[in-house]
C-alpha cells in the first residue's frame, strides 16, 4: 500500500487543491444544516439554540412566496436547459468539424475568453448595450426604449443570453474531449460509403458522445433549483422581481439581510434535497434506457 502511495505521489499532489476546495467549501460547512431544525440564535450558538424540528420547512413550503419562487427557479433552469445546453453542443460539433487548425484555435480562444470575466463586468457590459440609453436602444429602437433590463418579459432571455456568451466556450470543452475519443476509422468508412458531413454527425459523432450528453444532462438536473446567484443578484431589480426572485436570491435576502438564518437554511436544504431526488430519478431512468448513468 505504501509503495502504491509513493508511486502515485505526484497524482495525489495534483489532486490535492481540488480535494481541499471541496472539503473546505462543500463538506465541512454541511454541519451547519443543523440550524435548519433549530430556532437559531447567534448569541446562543448551535448547541444551545432551541430545537424546533421541521417547523421552518413547514413554514417555507406554506409561505405565500413559495409558488412564485418555485416557478421562477424552474423556468430559469428550463430556459438554460433548452437553449444553453443544445447551443453548446451545436457549437462543439461545428468546432469539431473545422479542419483548419489556426482558424479553429482562434475561434476557441475567442469563445473561451468571456469565461474569465467576472459577472460584475458582464453586468456592466449588459447595461452599456441593453440599458435605456444603451447601444441597442440607441440604434435599434428608434424611439421608445425597449425595457430589456427592467421588464418581466425580457429578463429570462437576458439571463440565458449572458450565460451563453460567458460559458459557451468553456462548455464546449467536455464535448470536444468526448468527440476526440470517437474512432476516426468510423468517419473514414462513412466517407467511403458516401455519407456526407451531416450524416456522419448524426450517425457517428452524436451516438459516440451519447453517454457524455446523458451524464451532463443528469448533472444539470441536479442543479435544477440552483441559479447563478451573482448573475441574478446583479441583474434583478424592483421592476423585474416577479420573474427574478428565485430560491438563491430569497435565501440571501431572508438569511443574510433579514437575519432569519434557520428559515433560510431550511429553504437551502430543501432545494438541495430536491436536486438530489431529481438526480436519482434521472439516473435510474438513464440506466433503464441502457446508459451507464453517473453511479
Amino acid at each position: 500500500m505504501a509503495v502504491k502511495w509513493r508511486s502515485n505521489a505526484w497524482l495525489y499532489l495534483l489532486a490535492a487543491p481540488g480535494i481541499i476546495y471541496f472539503l473546505v467549501f462543500h463538506y465541512f460547512p454541511m454541519w451547519g444544516v443543523w440550524i435548519a431544525f433549530q430556532d437559531y440564535s447567534p448569541f446562543l450558538g448551535i448547541f444551545k439554540s432551541e430545537w424546533v424540528g421541521f417547523e421552518h420547512f413547514r413554514n417555507f413550503l406554506t409561505h405565500e412566496d413559495f409558488p412564485l419562487l418555485l416557478k421562477n427557479t424552474l423556468f430559469l433552469s428550463l430556459y438554460n436547459l433548452f437553449f444553453y445546453f443544445p447551443f453548446v453542443l451545436f457549437v462543439a460539433l461545428m468546432l469539431y468539424e473545422l479542419h483548419w487548425m489556426l482558424y479553429k484555435r482562434l475561434i476557441q480562444t475567442i469563445l473561451y475568453l468571456p469565461h474569465f470575466i467576472s459577472w460584475v463586468i458582464i453586468a456592466g457590459i449588459t447595461l452599456v448595450f441593453f440599458g435605456p440609453s444603451g447601444v441597442i436602444n440607441h440604434y435599434v429602437s428608434g424611439g421608445e426604449p425597449i425595457p430589456f433590463l427592467v421588464s418581466n418579459e425580457w429578463f429570462r432571455s437576458m439571463m440565458v443570453l449572458q450565460h451563453i456568451w460567458k460559458d459557451l466556450g468553456w462548455g464546449t470543452i467536455i464535448f470536444l474531449a468526448a468527440m476526440a475519443g470517437v474512432n476516426p476509422e468510423l468517419f473514414e468508412a462513412a466517407k467511403v460509403d458516401g455519407a456526407g458531413r451531416w450524416r456522419r454527425i448524426w450517425h457517428i459523432t452524436l451516438p459516440g458522445i451519447r453517454s457524455t450528453i446523458v451524464v451532463l444532462l443528469l448533472l444539470r438536473l441536479g442543479h435544477s433549483l440552483d441559479s447563478n446567484f451573482m448573475q441574478i443578484l446583479l441583474m434583478s431589480n424592483a421592476m423585474n422581481l416577479d420573474v427574478s426572485d428565485v430560491f438563491d436570491l430569497y435565501v440571501y435576502r431572508v438569511g443574510l439581510l433579514g437575519g432569519n438564518y434557520s428559515f433560510a437554511t431550511a429553504a437551502g436544504l430543501f432545494k438541495s434535497i430536491v436536486g438530489l431526488i431529481l438526480v436519482l430519478l434521472a439516473n435510474k431512468a438513464a440506466k433503464s434506457m441502457g446508459e451507464e448513468g453517473i453511479f
